[in-house]
């Protein structure tokens, strides 16, 4: 089994820390800027006017993406406790991590997972106005198309999402391969002349 190149290590947390900062600077700016908390949403900054627009929209998300289970953030926080494990077991006990494509995917979803858990944990000390800890992840990113809102969201959820399609890629190249060599050893083995010159 050949090691892991050392270089992945680098990839991989580089990516994650990465990804880490620019979601808890970016939460941290807007939210600073804006407030968000017992506010009606502190909806400014509009860059994009018509039909379509982009603005800074600070809200606070108990659920997870695009706002699914609502109320259930020790929930989420706990699953992200395990994404966490889970990543770095496949990575470097398992090997993945010899795939450059899986150490930046990896990394993405890393820095994606951490950003918003740190929310999740309360770890922003944002409190509700009557004093109490808010435990949910800080959105500000808002697309409009006409009358359709895209759900608030943040640079942590670009990270994951872009980690998953990149996953979901891998997967079907992988597929694409393995039908490949199938075939090619469906025809091989069909073949006596392909057989003799294997």
């Amino acid at each position: 089994m050949s090691p892991i190149p050392r270089n992945r290590y680098v990839t991989f947390f580089l990516i994650a820390l990465l990804g880490l900062a620019i979601d808890l600077g970016s939460k941290d700016a807007v939210f600073a800027r804006l407030g968000g908390i017992g506010l009606p949403g502190a909806d400014v900054y509009d860059f994009f006017g018509g039909w379509s627009t982009f603005r800074l929209f600070t809200s606070i998300n108990h659920g997870a993406l695009w706002g699914i289970g609502q109320g259930m953030t020790w929930l989420f926080a706990l699953l992200s406790i395990v994404a966490v494990g889970g990543v770095i077991v496949w990575l470097f006990v398992y090997g993945a991590a010899k795939s450059l494509w899986l150490t930046v995917s990896l990394g993405l979803i890393m820095g994606g997972t951490l950003g918003n858990l740190y929310d999740r944990a309360g770890l922003h000390g944002l409190t509700e106005p009557d004093g109490a800890a808010v435990y949910g992840v800080r959105d500000f990113l808002l697309f409009t198309f006409g009358d359709f809102h895209w759900p608030v969201f943040n640079f942590a959820d670009v990270f994951l999402v872009t980690g998953a399609i990149m996953l979901g890629i891998q997967s079907l190249r992988a597929e694409a391969t393995e039908k490949l060599g199938d075939s090619a050893a469906s025809e091989t083995g069909s073949d006596p002349s392909a057989r003799a010159v294997a």
